[in-house]
C-alpha cells in the first residue's frame, strides 16, 4: 500500500547533527580492533621455501600429525629407496 507524504521537509537525525559531531564516530569505527584469534598466514613462496629447508626429522613428525604433503614426501622417498 502507498501512503501519502504528510511532511515533505523532514530532516533525519544525521542531518540535524553538525559535521564535526559526526566525524569522531566515523573515525572510531575505522580503527581496527585486535582480535585474539589472529593467525599468521604464509605466502606460497614462503611455504615452498620452508618445505625445502626442513630437516629430515620434520616430515615424519608432520606426517604423523596428519600433514598430507609430508606423507606424500615420505611415500616418494620410500619408493625411490625401493627402486634404488
Amino acid at each position: 500500500m502507498v501512503s501519502p507524504i504528510s511532511h515533505a521537509t523532514q530532516s533525519s537525525q544525521s542531518e540535524a547533527q553538525p559535521v564535526a559531531a559526526r566525524q569522531p564516530a566515523a573515525q572510531a569505527k575505522s580503527q581496527p580492533t585486535a582480535d585474539p584469534a589472529d593467525t599468521v598466514k604464509l605466502s606460497s613462496a614462503q611455504l615452498i621455501q620452508q618445505e625445502a629447508v626442513e630437516t629430515p626429522v620434520q616430515p615424519p613428525h608432520e606426517a604423523s600429525a596428519g600433514d598430507s604433503q609430508a606423507r606424500n614426501l615420505l611415500a616418494r622417498e620410500a619408493a625411490a629407496k625401493a627402486k634404488g
